[in-house]
C-alpha cells in the first residue's frame, strides 16, 4: 500500500453529520462535506493485510477492490479510484449512502483496531466524479436486436437494466410507482439517500437508451404474459413488498400504519410537493411508537421528528446489543454491536434520551371511547439460552404496561414478494413464497422468465440487489446471445461510463 504504516499513524474518524439540531429542520441529505487531507489518511489506514476480508463473502457482496481505491483515494489519484469504483458497483453513491457495510465489519485492521472508513470513501469518491463530469452517458455502440422487460425499478431491476443495456440489448423497465427508484425512491428517505442523486442516474441510463414506463402496476395493468410475447426476455424485480403484520387486537385502527405507508408518503409530500390531502400521514403533535428495529425503524424515527412528534418511542423484542463483539460473534462476522444511527442521535437531541426501549412485546392497540387510537399495552420479555443452544423467550409477570400512542409505525420486515405476478405467469415459488430461481442462473419455472433481488432472495441489502442484478443480467445475456462478456458478480469491468 501507498502508507504501510497508515493504520499506526492514524486514528479511525468518519466523515462527520451535520449537527442533528440543525439537520431537524429539513430533509437534506444528513451528510457533511468531507475533506480531501481526512479521506486521504483514511485511506492511507487499509492495511497490506494480504487477504483483504473487505472482499470476501463476510464482507461486500460484489468484491468490491476496496485496497485498490483506498490505495489510489491516498495517492490523490480520484480519476482512477472512481474507474476501480464502478468495475463492481454499477451505483457507489447509493450504496455508500444507505449501505451498512459489511466491508467494515470484516475489515482485517478491525480485528484489533476501528476498521477503515470504507463507506464514507466509496461515497466521496463517487460524488467527486459526478462533480468534475468523469461520469457521462455512454451508449452501447451497437444494438443486439433483443428486447428485454424488467418489472421493478429498485437496485436489482437498476443494475440488471444497466448491465443488459450495455451487453446492447434493448431495455424496457416497468414501474407501478409514479417515479422510478423502488425503495431507493421511496423506502429510504431524503435525509440519507437525495432524491436528486437517485435522478442523475436515472437521467444518465435514460440518455443511454434505457425506457423506464412508470405508473404501470404489471399483473393488474398490464398481463405479464403480453410481456413475454412481446419481450425476448422478461426479468421479475419486484422487490419484497409485503410487511410483517402485528396482528394483536385492534390492529384495524386507524392510527396504525406499515412503515412503508407512512415513508412514502412523506417522500411524496415533503420531498416531491405532491398534494395527498387526507392521505399524508402526519405524526406532527402526536405520541409516537415505531414497533421494529432496524433501518426502517431509524427512519421512521427521523421522519417523525421532522414532523414534529411530541414523544417518540422505539420497540425492540430483542435485548440491547452488547459495546463490542460478544465471544459468539467473531471477526470476520457482522458484527451484532450497539450502534447509534442518525435517528437515534436526533432524538437524544431534542428528547434528551435514546428512543429505544428493549425486550418489549406488544400485546394490544388501545382505542379511546370514540374509538380513536390512544396507545399500545406491552410486556416485558426475558431471553434465555436453552441447553440447545437456542435462545428462548418467556414474558416476565407483572411487567405489563401502557404507552400512549395516536401513532404506531410498524418496522418488523417483510415476508416477500407479493403473489399476483407469480401467479399470473405460474411462476413457482419457494417455501418463504420467494420467486423460485437458483442464484448464479436466476431463471424461474417459466421459460424466459426470470427473477432477481428480494422477490428471489428474501429482503436483503441494496448491495446485494446489486450483486443479484450483475448476476440475472449475465444469465439473461447469455439464454439471449449463448455467451456472455458481462461479468458475473464479483468479478471487474463492465458498467456503463465514461471516464475522460
Amino acid at each position: 500500500m501507498g502508507k504501510p504504516t497508515g493504520f499506526k499513524e492514524f486514528d479511525r474518524k468518519k466523515v462527520a453529520w451535520r449537527l442533528p439540531v440543525v439537520r431537524l429542520g429539513d430533509y437534506d441529505e444528513i451528510y457533511t462535506d468531507p475533506e480531501t487531507e481526512q479521506l486521504q489518511e483514511q485511506g492511507a489506514r487499509c492495511m497490506d493485510c494480504g487477504v483483504p476480508f473487505c472482499q470476501s463473502t463476510t464482507g461486500c457482496p460484489i468484491d468490491n477492490l476496496i485496497p485498490e481505491w483506498n490505495d489510489l483515494v491516498y495517492n490523490d489519484r480520484w480519476k482512477d479510484a472512481n474507474e476501480r469504483l464502478h468495475k463492481t458497483n454499477n451505483f457507489p453513491e447509493f450504496t455508500g449512502r444507505v449501505c451498512p457495510a459489511p466491508c467494515e465489519g470484516a475489515c482485517v485492521l478491525g480485528i484489533t483496531n476501528p476498521p477503515v472508513t470504507i463507506k464514507n470513501i466509496e461515497n466521496a469518491v463517487v460524488d467527486h466524479a459526478w462533480s468534475k463530469g468523469w461520469i457521462r452517458p455512454t451508449p452501447p455502440k451497437s444494438r443486439t436486436g433483443k428486447k428485454v422487460a424488467i418489472v421493478g425499478s429498485g437496485p436489482a431491476g437498476l443494475t440488471a437494466a444497466d448491465q443488459l443495456n450495455q451487453a446492447g440489448h434493448l431495455v424496457t423497465v416497468y414501474e407501478r410507482a409514479d417515479r422510478v427508484g423502488g425503495l431507493l425512491q421511496y423506502g429510504i428517505p431524503n435525509m440519507k439517500l437525495s432524491k436528486e442523486v437517485i435522478q442523475r442516474r436515472i437521467d444518465k441510463m435514460t440518455a443511454e437508451g434505457i425506457e423506464f414506463v412508470t405508473g404501470v402496476n404489471v399483473g393488474e395493468d398490464i398481463d405479464p404474459k403480453e410481456l413475454t410475447n412481446d419481450f425476448d426476455a422478461l426479468l421479475l424485480a419486484c422487490g419484497a413488498t409485503k410487511p410483517r403484520d402485528l396482528p394483536i387486537a385492534n390492529r384495524d385502527a386507524s392510527g396504525v400504519h406499515f412503515a412503508m405507508e407512512f415513508l412514502t408518503a412523506n417522500t411524496k409530500h415533503k420531498v416531491h410537493g405532491d398534494s395527498l390531502g387526507d392521505s399524508f400521514i402526519n405524526a406532527e403533535g402526536k405520541d409516537v411508537i415505531v414497533i421494529g428495529g432496524g433501518d426502517t425503524g431509524t427512519d421512521c424515527i427521523g421522519t417523525s421528528l421532522r414532523h414534529g412528534c411530541r414523544s417518540l418511542v422505539n420497540f425492540e423484542l430483542l435485548p440491547q446489543p452488547p459495546e463490542d463483539r460478544a465471544p459468539d460473534n467473531p471477526w470476520p462476522e457482522w458484527p451484532r454491536v450497539f450502534r447509534v444511527d442518525y435517528g437515534h442521535e436526533e432524538c437524544s437531541a431534542k428528547f434528551g434520551r435514546d428512543p429505544r426501549e428493549y425486550e418489549i412485546l406488544s400485546k394490544e392497540f388501545l382505542l379511546d371511547d370514540a374509538g380513536n387510537l390512544r396507545g399500545i399495552k406491552t410486556v416485558q420479555v426475558a431471553w434465555t439460552k436453552g441447553d440447545d443452544g437456542g435462545w428462548k423467550m418467556a414474558e416476565v409477570e407483572g411487567s405489563e404496561k401502557e404507552w400512549p400512542a395516536q401513532l404506531i409505525l410498524l418496522a418488523m420486515g417483510f415476508l416477500g414478494p407479493e403473489q399476483y405476478i407469480a401467479k399470473s405467469l405460474g411462476v413457482e415459488v419457494d417455501p418463504r413464497s420467494n420467486f423460485q430461481a437458483t442464484h448464479g442462473k436466476f431463471a424461474t419455472s417459466i421459460e424466459g422468465v426470470f427473477a432477481a433481488g428480494d422477490c428471489r432472495r428474501g429482503q436483503s441489502l441494496v448491495v446485494w440487489a446489486i450483486n443479484e442484478g450483475r448476476g440475472a443480467a449475465r444469465a439473461i445475456d447469455i439464454y439471449l446471445e449463448g455467451s456472455s462478456e458481462l461479468p458475473a458478480p464479483g468479478t471487474t469491468m463492465g458498467t456503463s461510463m465514461e471516464v475522460s
